[in-house]
């Protein structure tokens, strides 16, 4: 219980829990375990086939029980039930946390000493305002990041808007984001408020900051410094209060030496670093994180897949991932839709 309490100590997946024990009982570990926020899942064991106790138990969240002497064979599949059902609770809470505003450093369960560092260090930044920047190859997971930031932080909760700035058009970014009036250009038949009003009071999640053009990072700089917009055709400025968090999958310090990049937006943003490291710095995390991509998927396309064989997962852990997380996650897609058995 003290490990699974302990973050620095290797995750749990899954426990086997005798419920006849000296001092503590399997039912007093049962009650301590549901204290805690990240529990593993709990496949109980008795001798007697106590059917009262059975219950007990089930109710008290264990998600499977064997009789003891249990052979190898059941022991086994009621292991991989209790990880796929543990997976896809998993999955679904960390949705609907991510949905509200409320997620946080805990749902990114890693065994890697490389994203460990990386999330010690996003709960001291979210203890303050300070702006923070993610640097990381794409799809390494940089708005989750971005989002747990905002889940640890006092605007838990508030709003989170993301603006992609490499997809934005030239002649559109300082529109979207600052706003503008109605009649400011051609096709302004509204009012539009821009991304950063619409942030006020929560966070302002810049990907890929570094595309944005030289003209729209002149004003982006002010909006940082003074804490105000200008919305394009507007009279008058709009305060605003944002927790300001950008991401870059370039080296915005070449970006500056090339004239791509202000050399003053980019100290103002690069106050507080943080690499997030690619999946193949992390190869520790993919059996978890597979096991979570197939449960939701598989629920979500109705598909009663019962997990992943041992060659499968060895041949996932081998593989380097250049796409990182995100290409993992397409890859369990595919293969969800590929599996006949």
């Amino acid at each position: 219980l003290d490990r699974l309490g302990d973050r620095s100590k290797p995750a749990v997946d899954a426990m086997v829990l005798d419920l006849v024990m000296p001092d503590l009982d399997g039912m007093a570990v049962l009650e301590r375990l549901n204290a805690m926020d990240d529990r593993p899942p709990v496949v109980v064991q008795t001798a007697h086939g106590s059917i009262e106790a059975v219950i007990s138990a089930m109710r008290a969240g264990a998600v499977d029980f064997v009789v003891k002497p249990v052979g190898a064979e059941r022991l086994s599949v009621s292991i991989k039930n209790a990880l796929r059902v543990d997976a896809l609770e998993g999955e679904v809470r960390r949705l609907a946390k991510r949905s509200s505003g409320a997620l946080s450093f805990a749902d990114l369960t890693s065994s890697s000493a490389d994203m460990a560092r990386a999330v010690r260090l996003g709960e001291r930044a979210a203890k303050s305002g300070i702006p923070v920047l993610l640097e990381g190859e794409s799809g390494v997971g940089k708005e989750v990041f971005a989002r747990a930031l905002q889940g640890a932080s006092d605007r838990r909760g508030k709003a989170f808007v993301t603006v992609n700035c490499g997809a934005i058009p030239a002649n559109l970014v300082e529109s979207i984001l600052f706003g503008h009036e109605k009649g400011a250009f051609t096709g302004a038949t509204e009012k539009h408020a821009g991304k950063f009003v619409e942030a006020n009071g929560g966070t302002l999640f810049l990907d890929e900051v570094s595309e944005l053009p030289l003209d729209a990072q002149v004003k982006l700089l002010r909006a940082i410094q003074e804490g105000e917009v200008d919305p394009v055709g507007g009279k008058k400025t709009v305060k605003i209060d944002i927790r300001l968090v950008s991401a870059t999958n370039r080296d915005l310090i070449e970006a500056v030496r090339q004239g791509r990049f202000r050399e003053d937006l980019y100290y103002r943003l690069n106050v507080f670093p943080i690499s997030i490291p690619p999946l193949r710095n992390r190869r520790e995390d993919i059996p978890a994180l597979a096991r979570r991509f197939l449960a939701r998927i598989a629920a979500e396309e109705g598909r009663s897949i019962r997990g992943i064989s041992a060659e499968v997962m060895a041949l996932l852990s081998r593989f380097d991932w250049p796409g990182n997380v995100r290409q993992l996650e397409n890859a369990m897609f595919r293969a969800v839709i590929l599996c006949e058995g």
